[in-house]
């Protein structure tokens, strides 16, 4: 007796994906599809695919531990920066990235008007990790997206540069609570809005 083996995993090959999947391939796709040099971009490419496919990830994890939809999680989050991913810009990435996002979810028709109301807000809000949603989609890419940023290196000290101070207070806390929900060790760094990573002279020699 022959047996074909014919996994429901994909790889994303194909049309018989997720919906969830199919936007994450759809993002991956338009990073790639982009003409524009990293020299004009805000961020490198690289950049983008990783932060990209990594949110993506927590925000499944995180979904799962708070209780919400992981397939809208994952959307959510896949595509909050993609703004920054057609344009290569990230000045008002998070408003500008809302109508693109509707735009794409719709061609697909795989999502209720309501649904896209929902990723479309969430992508539109992102930005403001200083404001506390009651929605806890909103917040959900909110910590996902500065959790991720969190495991670069020198990301600490660059948000102490580019973040008024209160600001910055509001990213660290979300870093720490996101740390302490998934079980990691502190990190005292993020207790401190003062360089740790480059040297306190850091300031003082851009300037």
């Amino acid at each position: 007796m022959s047996y074909i083996y014919n996994p429901i995993y994909t790889h994303f090959k194909g049309n018989k994906i997720t919906r969830a999947e199919l936007m994450e391939r759809t993002t991956i796709e338009t990073i790639l599809k982009s003409k524009m040099p990293d020299a004009e971009r805000s961020w490198s490419k690289v950049f983008e695919l990783k932060h990209s496919s990594s949110v993506a990830q927590i925000g499944r994890i995180l979904a799962q531990k708070r209780g919400l939809q992981v397939d809208l999680g994952a959307v959510i989050c896949t595509m909050h920066d993609i703004s920054v991913f057609v344009s290569g810009r990230v000045t008002d990435h998070a408003h500008k990235g809302a109508p693109i996002a509707a735009k794409m979810l719709r061609k697909t028709k795989r999502f209720s008007d309501q649904e896209i109301k929902l990723i479309s807000g969430a992508i539109y809000n992102h930005s403001d990790k200083q404001i506390i949603s009651k929605n806890p989609y909103y917040e959900l890419v909110k910590d996902a997206d500065v959790f991720d940023c969190g495991l670069y290196d020198g990301v600490h000290d660059a948000y102490v540069y580019e973040k008024a101070p209160k600001t910055c207070r509001a990213y660290f806390q979300r870093v720490k609570r996101v740390r302490k929900e998934l079980g990691l060790p502190k990190d005292p760094k993020w207790d401190s809005i003062e360089y740790e990573e480059q040297g306190k002279g850091f300031h003082e020699k851009t300037h």
